[in-house]
């Protein structure tokens, strides 16, 4: 499991004084006011940078990121990825999991078969959207009838087949 959870990216400048303007990923976004240091990913490290939120406004964080001071500053960051260090993430519910934990699950027919391969999380309505890729890439809503079973720690999502050729989308 990854030790830092993507919880927002930068869009833009906004302002003249080095704020930005950030799309939360995060399930809470009011969890931004209790961070203090936001990390971004360069060469494969996580590198801290100081978080001075200034508001939160219509689903949108406005804040000042490290020690940037001007649009050409914020300008550098646009599209930068945010983390957020596991020991200050939101707790789970129970039976709850990360999205992070589920991208690399393999999913896994009742035979055994392996059908492809976690690769995003889509959230456009009440119910999650699983992508997966493999030999026959397919899309699916994350239903308890669909897949019975999630084991993060083994990377593995049990299928139900006969529910999946129900409800999932194939890419032929």
């Amino acid at each position: 499991m990854t030790e830092y959870l993507m919880i927002g990216e930068v869009l833009k400048p906004q302002g003249l004084r080095g704020e930005c303007k950030i799309k939360p990923y995060a399930a809470d976004i009011s969890l931004f006011e209790t961070w203090q240091t936001l990390y971004r990913q360069e060469k494969g490290a996580y590198l801290p940078l100081k978080l001075d939120l200034h508001r939160i406004h219509e689903g949108f964080v406005y804040a000042v990121l490290g020690d940037c001071q001007s649009p050409e500053d914020v300008e550098r960051l646009r599209g930068t990825k945010l983390y957020i260090d596991r020991a200050h993430a939101a707790p789970l519910e129970e039976g709850a999991v990360y999205i992070a934990d589920l991208i690399g699950c393999k999913a896994v027919d009742e035979a055994g078969q392996e059908l492809g391969t976690l690769t995003e999380v889509l959230q456009h309505g009440t119910v999650d959207t699983w992508v997966f890729g493999g030999k026959r890439p397919f899309m699916a809503p994350a239903l308890k009838s669909v897949f019975p079973q999630v084991d993060v720690e083994n990377q593995r999502i049990q299928v139900a087949a006969e529910k999946l050729e129900e409800v999932a989308v194939f890419e032929d």
